[in-house]
């Protein structure tokens, strides 16, 4: 289904959505913030997807905010705009399915923190991550000053986004920004053949385990090992954990089903 500025497709279990603003370098625009949330939410409610992919039409990932349409709006437009974002961003967090950002060409902006928001991250040889806020007198939203300093530490971060120096998928790669890079010409058969990976596995642990994951960044340990026993008590009824205790007892491969 082709939505304005968003291209929403099944493929089996995997949900792919495609930024599809390529004549402006996928831009974000209201109606492709809006068409990803709504996506993410029927997504979260659909037993028969559990993995999703986002990826960008054209020559690039995405440019992030519309800098053609900057200026055009005043203080009030743009913390309604940033709040549409916001939610978007929670929306991804809370979504628990995994969701495999595939980025190539440039992540720019808010489109580097779409990628950062998501759970992993392929990225194409000789693609380039920056955030470009500072060159327009802006600071970063989107879930930056958030999800970087997290990965890499506070004070490159900062470097990052004062300078708003390109960075090479290499480098995030080798700071753990970035799970892996691929050739461009293997990147879609590589995101694609990892997301039915994880699409064919335990849903509702993998989808728990991202949870826990985000709480440990604003949890203390004991928090998170009481979160860990709580629901670790439900995970035992589900019926993926039965099969995967019978596939080991029986030396076959589990067949997971997401329940």
């Amino acid at each position: 289904m082709v939505q304005e500025h968003l291209i929403v497709e099944k493929l089996g279990p995997v949900l792919s959505l495609t930024l599809n603003r390529p004549e402006s370098l996928n831009a974000f625009s209201p109606e492709m913030i809006l068409g990803l949330k709504e996506a993410l939410v029927n997504a979260q409610n659909d037993p028969d997807l559990q993995a999703i992919v986002l990826s960008g039409a054209g020559r690039s990932f995405s440019a992030g905010g519309d800098v053609k349409t900057m200026g055009q709006g005043g203080p009030g437009d743009v913390y309604e705009h940033v709040g549409k974002l916001n939610e978007l961003i929670l929306t991804m967090k809370d979504t628990e399915k995994p969701i495999i950002a595939a980025v190539h060409g440039f992540a720019a902006g808010a489109g580097f923190n779409l990628a950062l928001a998501c759970d992993l991250i392929l990225a194409a040889e000789g693609s380039k991550f920056v955030l470009s806020f500072s060159q327009v007198g802006l600071v970063s939203d989107g879930g930056g000053s958030y999800f970087l300093p997290k990965l890499i530490g506070p004070h490159l971060a900062k470097q990052f986004l004062f300078s708003a120096e390109p960075i090479p998928a290499e480098r995030l790669y080798e700071l753990g920004v970035i799970n892996r890079v691929v050739p461009l010409e293997k990147l879609q058969e590589e995101t694609t053949k990892l997301a039915l990976k994880l699409a064919h596995g335990p849903g509702k642990a993998m989808g728990k385990q991202k949870k826990l994951v985000e709480r440990s960044f604003t949890s203390t340990l004991g928090e998170i090992l009481e979160q860990e026993r709580l629901t670790q008590a439900l995970m035992v009824e589900t019926e993926d954990h039965k099969e995967g205790v019978s596939a080991f007892k029986e030396k076959r491969k589990p067949v997971f089903k997401g329940r």
